[in-house]
């Protein structure tokens, strides 16, 4: 018997994959010859909000069906392109043209209702839409927090593949590391609980580049110890936007350039506010895009101090979006427009 749809899309970051996810996809195959799950934030590094590789993530959804379903279930990666709606979708067209021949195809996108993916089912105007309600209005965020702190596993709202995988990662050096940041970042907020309203907070990072580098330190403190970072920090009381963005360079990075000439280099600057992107509460940066021109003495020596372990230039060629942290490889691509 012929399906509705050659194809359906349903598009997700799954962490954990639930019920919920589960429910759409098995109505999806109902309706559709095959099904592409199209694996958002992928190819960055552990996260709280993002703790799950895709691979892990595939497996999970995989392993919640039989073998039979499992051949018309293509499952692939999409990394994060915040700030930057064009670059997102035609990221998903060509992860799901990897698997799928779209030409003279009947092709629906499938998502739920009254929640962050009804969003994108008016994203792809060549794509019909079909919107199904969320099982238990679920999500995986309360799921996963409590996972991330207490090590509890949601028996309930979870396929059996999940619990299993959860159980398993469990015992891992991961684990751990994700239970000791999730409960920083926990204590963090908690500074804020006796405060009228939910607080705004305000950092600035400076974009550096030199000769087809990029200035960069390594984190020294969670969250995010040991990721790659533009050098910036939180904002001081009496301080513009402007001066806190060269305290910060120069305290962690001590770059050997006088401020007249930085301040000369200055491109552009840009605010980003994603909602979702510092873990330790809602914080909005300022970005300064300093070009520095090429110089015969080479790229400035830099040192680091204060909250970064290393300072150094890393050529462009080398940005890997799974060692930088929070959106700063999103911000990079942003701005020199890469």
């Amino acid at each position: 018997m012929s399906k509705e749809f050659d194809a359906l899309i349903f598009i997700g970051r799954f962490q954990p994959f639930h019920v919920a996810h589960r429910k759409v996809i098995q109505q999806a195959l109902k309706q559709a010859e095959k099904v592409v799950i199209v694996i958002g934030s992928a190819k960055g590094p552990r996260a709280i909000r993002n703790p799950f590789n895709f691979e892990e993530r595939q497996q999970m959804i995989l392993g919640a069906f039989d073998p039979e379903d499992q051949a018309r279930l293509f499952c692939v990666p999409v990394i994060d392109t915040l700030y930057n709606d064009e670059r997102w979708l035609k990221t998903v067209q060509q992860a799901v043209g990897s698997v799928l021949d779209t030409t003279d195809q009947h092709i629906g996108l499938i998502g739920h209702d009254k929640d962050s993916s009804s969003y994108y089912l008016s994203l792809f105007p060549t794509w019909s839409s079909v919107s199904v309600p969320n099982l238990k209005q679920l999500s995986a965020t309360p799921i996963r927090d409590q996972y991330l702190l207490n090590g509890a596993i949601d028996a309930q709202n979870l396929p059996t593949s999940t619990q299993d995988f959860l159980g398993d990662f469990l015992n891992t050096p991961d684990y751990a590391a994700l239970k000791a940041e999730a409960a920083f970042c926990r204590a963090y907020r908690a500074q804020w609980d006796k405060a009228p309203y939910d607080p705004v907070l305000v950092t600035t990072d400076a974009l550096l580049v030199q000769a087809g580098h990029v200035l960069l330190i390594e984190r020294k403190h969670a969250p995010g110890a040991g990721l790659l970072a533009l050098p910036g920090g939180f904002l001081d009381q009496k301080e513009t936007l402007f001066e806190g963005c060269l305290r910060e360079l120069f305290e962690e990075t001590q770059i050997e350039l006088a401020e007249h000439k930085i301040t000369a280099a200055l491109h552009a600057q840009h605010t980003f506010d994603d909602p979702y992107r510092s873990a330790r509460g809602r914080t909005i940066t300022q970005v300064f895009y300093f070009r520095l021109p090429a110089s015969p003495k080479g790229l400035p020596k830099v040192l680091a101090s204060d909250d970064a372990a290393r300072a150094f230039w890393l050529p462009l060629s080398e940005l890997n979006s799974e060692l930088m942290f929070e959106d700063h490889y999103a911000i990079i691509v942003k701005m020199l427009g890469i």
